[in-house]
């Protein structure tokens, strides 16, 4: 599947949404970029820099366990 992205006069706004719900759900999906589309883009888009930089930081699965522990144990007797 392929992704493109508009820019569309309000003018033309609704009748371009009209038509592209007549196509089926499985042909085309409508992606609103709202605010919250908007935040994850940018905070992925940090993430992947930092990794390009070779600043990201990367944990083996088993710091990842141990890590995971460590919070439930803390908070296993606050609920």
């Amino acid at each position: 599947m392929q992704t493109i992205r508009l820019r569309v006069n309000d003018k033309v706004y609704e009748k371009l949404v009209w038509l592209l719900k007549k196509f089926n759900k499985t042909d085309i999906e409508i992606i609103s970029e709202d605010e919250n589309f908007l935040k994850d883009k940018a905070y992925l888009q940090r993430e992947l820099n930092e990794i390009d930089n070779g600043k990201a930081v990367f944990y083996s699965l088993e710091e990842l366990e141990d890590e995971l522990d460590k919070v439930i144990s803390k908070h296993e007797n606050s609920i």
